[in-house]
C-alpha cells in the first residue's frame, strides 16, 4: 500500500485518525458505505481505508474473485475523497490476518496515528477467536458497527475476558459501539437476492449493480459456485 491507500498529505499527517474497513465485500453495499460515513463523523477520522480481504482465514463458501470484489469497493467509493482502497490484503499470498494488516498499517503510518478498525458486532463478538486479539487491541480502537436492537448482551463478558488477556490495555476505550439502521442489509441477502433473479437497486452502489450484472457471478453462485475459485473465507482472525 506503499503508494495507494493513503492520500499522500495524509501519510505525514501528525495526530493522523485512520479508519479501517476490513471484510470480503462480496458484494460491497449501500451498508458499508453508510457505516463508514457515519465512523468518519462519529470518531472525527481523517480517512477510512477499505481493506477488500484476499487469502483469509475461515470461510467455507466460495467467494467472488479478489480482483473483482476490489474492483466494486473502488467504484463503490470513487466519489468520496475521505474514502480509499487498499490492495494490501487482496495482493498477499498467503493468508492474512488482521492482526497483520494492523502491523502494516501501523509501520507506514506516523508513530502516533490512532487507528479505528469498522467491523459488524458479529464479528467483533468473536474476536476472542481472532489471532492475537490482545495484540490487536493494542494496535486500534474497535467500532462495532451495528443495527439498533441487536443483541450485545455478551460485550460485558467479552470485555472482562480481554482485559485478562491485554492487562496494559484500556479495552472499554478500545472497543465502541455504533447504531447503524442501514445494517439491516448484508452482503448474504444481496447475494441471495441475485442468485434468485431478485433486483438489488438500492442496496448497493448503481455502478456496483451494472457491475455485477455484466460479471454473472452472483447469478450463477447458488447452482455452480465461483467456477476455478479457491474458498475464501472471512476478514477476521
Amino acid at each position: 500500500m506503499d503508494n495507494e491507500g493513503l492520500i499522500a498529505a495524509l501519510r505525514n499527517k501528525p495526530g493522523l485518525r485512520l479508519g479501517v474497513m476490513g471484510g470480503c465485500f462480496d458484494p460491497i453495499h449501500i451498508a458499508h458505505l453508510v457505516a463508514a460515513e457515519e465512523a468518519l463523523a462519529l470518531f472525527e477520522l481523517d480517512q477510512v481505508v477499505f481493506m477488500p480481504a484476499g487469502n483469509t482465514p475461515h470461510k467455507g463458501r466460495p467467494v467472488a474473485p479478489a480482483e473483482f470484489r476490489y474492483l466494486l469497493v473502488a467504484v463503490a467509493t470513487a466519489n468520496n475523497p475521505r474514502f480509499s482502497v487498499s490492495r494490501f490484503e487482496v495482493d498477499r499470498q498467503e493468508v492474512c490476518y488482521t492482526v497483520d494488516t494492523l502491523e502494516y498499517l501501523a509501520s507506514v503510518t506516523p508513530p502516533d496515528t490512532r487507528m479505528f478498525f469498522i467491523t459488524g458486532a458479529d464479528a467483533v463478538l468473536d474476536i476472542l477467536s481472532w489471532k492475537n486479539p490482545g495484540r490487536l487491541l493494542e494496535l486500534a480502537t474497535f467500532i462495532a458497527a451495528t443495527r439498533p436492537g441487536y443483541d450485545l448482551s455478551r460485550l460485558s463478558g467479552l470485555l472482562s475476558e480481554l482485559t485478562r488477556r491485554a492487562p496494559g490495555v484500556a479495552v472499554e476505550e478500545r472497543v465502541k459501539v455504533m447504531e447503524i439502521p442501514a445494517l439491516a442489509i448484508s452482503s448474504s441477502m444481496v447475494r441471495e437476492r441475485l442468485a434468485a433473479g431478485k433486483p438489488v437497486k438500492y442496496l448497493v452502489p448503481e455502478v456496483v449493480a451494472e457491475l455485477i450484472e455484466k460479471s454473472g457471478f452472483y447469478s450463477r453462485q447458488q447452482d455452480h459456485g465461483f467456477q476455478g475459485l479457491p474458498k475464501a473465507t472471512s476478514p477476521q482472525g
